[in-house]
């Protein structure tokens, strides 16, 4: 709730502090003493649009603080939390720090130049008007003159339903198929957005494997055409010169291999006689074994040794190919081997992606279906609740004199047109119409219709009569769904406008009703029946010193108070009467 307002240099508020307390607040206190001033300080920190004839003549600029408190396990400050993760993060650290049973503090600051020039703080960090303006709307809520009413919203009235019938459950399964629905929904339009690049990447890979598979790559193969292309490149030279050392290891008359023959029979004759020969004649045995070894080879190999340019062309196209697939991929051959086996692997997925996609479609199908029933079973718990709401808010505002308004719900299917553009396929136009139609809260437009005087149309709320009626309306509605918390501080300013002695104890009664649910009400009044039955009643007066005027607030008890509604009454607190019937009235 709003524990404390402090104003200075607004208009004529020079300093003022108001602690207010739970429960139902009375401003009371002549016409043009500055009620109304009080609802312009909390709408500047509401975060409207200031005028700068507002700041106090002679200063610099005008400043309104407010100071909030929220039980730690409240619903209020469990959503203030979420709304500060999401937009001021930093803000978080303080209540952060805090026992899990300590109230959460929120201080909110609006200043106002001379200039016109506004500055906006949240728990004394720099905010912008927008956000301070969005933050405030969670808090307190102004009926009256001013149009900015969160219950005006369609969306506070689709959750003002909801809560009145207790639609948790529908809400949690309709939020869960929702979000199974969207996260298949994303998976098919993010596989649809990769298609044309899969279809490219299909044809490249097809064609770098086809031209790899048809070159027939083998490490081997190119070992043995490089190991070839020598023998065929050098083959005349190379004949020619084993030719010689053939015919001196073998053929020749001085060929070593006879001399050293012939040395291993000298040897053997007389290693037997001597033993000291035996080494070196077996030296000279397995001499004779690797270089018979060795001139055998050597004679197969001359032997079977051809030189053929037209062998010699073959081989040095076959190497060029290779070499250009090396260049091209910037892969040796081994590389290239491994490279044509990648690609197969990956064409074989790719052709199982299609299967994938069928199976995204059918999953999309199966899991709309499945939103399209809870957003069904919430529509028609919605549309069940209709009868009932009426029946509530009608009898509320008989009670305010209303008696002849009507009340209607309209909940009626959210339409979404598919979109007509040339850069959207007619698949993602549906689905973006969907995505439009089963907005977070359902699929419904809910809207409340009121028609207050008989024989006109009901129209949305925010098309109704202005001033103090509007402001009954808010407060019947508000008042029929007071057993569900909403916005913890609300403002009445002119709720008794055009109300007679007759209905000001029934407003009264309604206003201490709503403040005694889940509400802190502030109200502006002019009618003794109400001010009597506030919690907290404070007194709006102008004081006139050293030639200035000032509006001065002050809370009323006691004497002080019973003096305030016995003027209020008969316009003189002097009054035996009048003072006996303000203590009737606070006696309640």
């Amino acid at each position: 709730m709003l524990c404390e307002l402090a104003i200075e240099n607004l208009a004529l508020f020079e300093s003022a502090t108001l602690a207010f307390g739970a429960g139902l607040n009375a401003i009371t206190g002549e016409t043009g003493a500055g009620k109304s001033l009080l609802v312009d300080a909390l709408e500047l920190l509401l975060g409207e649009r200031p005028r700068a004839s507002l700041v106090r003549k002679g200063a610099k600029e005008a400043r309104v603080e407010g100071r909030f408190v929220l039980p730690a396990e409240s619903t209020r400050a469990k959503e203030l939390a979420t709304w500060f993760e999401a937009n001021l993060p930093a803000a978080m650290e303080e209540w952060n720090e805090l026992a899990p049973g300590d109230e959460r503090e929120l201080i909110l600051t609006r200043t106002l130049s001379a200039e016109g020039r506004s500055r906006a703080w949240i728990n004394h960090r720099p905010a912008t008007q927008r956000v301070l303006r969005e933050l405030a709307g969670l808090l307190v809520e102004i009926h009256g003159q001013n149009e900015h009413q969160r219950l005006l919203e369609t969306a506070e009235q689709r959750r003002l339903l909801d809560a009145f019938g207790e639609l948790d459950r529908e809400l949690d399964a309709y939020s869960a198929a929702r979000a199974t629905w969207l996260a298949a929904a994303n998976a098919l339009a993010e596989f649809d957005a990769r298609a044309r690049d899969r279809r490219d990447k299909l044809d490249l890979l097809s064609f770098q494997a086809r031209e790899l598979g048809e070159a027939k790559l083998s490490v081997d193969e190119h070992r043995d055409l490089l190991a070839e292309r020598e023998l065929q490149r050098n083959g005349s030279a190379l004949a020619k010169e084993l030719g010689a050392v053939v015919d001196e290891l073998v053929e020749g008359e001085s060929a070593a291999l006879g001399a050293v023959r012939r040395a291993q029979r000298v040897l053997e004759r007389w290693e037997g006689k001597i033993p000291s020969l035996a080494a070196p004649a077996e030296g000279v045995r397995q001499a004779l074994a690797h270089l018979e070894e060795s001139s055998s080879e050597l004679v197969r190999f001359q032997d079977g040794l051809e030189h053929s340019p037209e062998r010699l062309d073959a081989i040095e196209q076959r190497l060029y190919a290779i070499e250009r697939l090396e260049a091209k991929y910037r892969l040796d051959v081994a590389g290239l081997v491994a490279k044509h086996a990648e690609l197969a692997r990956e064409l074989a997925a790719m052709e199982t992606a299609e299967v994938d996609h069928a199976g995204l479609e059918n999953e999309v199908a199966r899991t709309r279906a499945e939103l399209e029933k809870r957003a069904t079973a919430l529509t028609q718990a919605r549309r069940g609740l209709r009868p009932r709401l009426k029946k509530e808010v009608e009898k509320r505002l008989a009670d305010l004199g209303l008696e002849k308004a009507r009340f209607e719900v309209q909940v009626e299917p959210r339409t979404a047109p598919e979109l007509a553009s040339p850069n959207v396929d007619a698949a993602r136009s549906r689905a973006l119409a969907d995505e439009r139609r089963f907005g977070p809260d359902g699929a419904d437009a809910v809207e409340f219709l009121l028609a207050a005087n008989p024989g006109e149309g009901a129209e949305p709320l925010r098309l109704v009569a202005s001033g103090g009626e509007a402001a009954r309306i808010m407060l019947a509605l508000r008042t029929a769904l007071s057993v569900k918390q909403s916005i913890p501080t609300l403002v009445f300013d002119e709720v008794d406008s055009g109300v007679g002695g007759r209905l000001g104890p029934k407003v009264g009664e309604h206003l201490k009703e709503l403040a005694g649910t889940q509400h802190q009400v502030l109200c502006v009044t002019h009618l003794p029946a109400i001010a009597a039955l506030a919690h907290h009643h404070f007194q709006v007066k102008k004081s006139v010193a050293n030639g200035r005027t000032k509006t001065l607030v002050t809370e009323l008890d006691g004497d002080a108070r019973v003096a305030e509604i016995a003027d209020m009454i008969a316009g003189g607190a002097s009054q035996a009467t009048a003072r006996a019937e303000a203590r009737r009235l606070l006696k309640g």
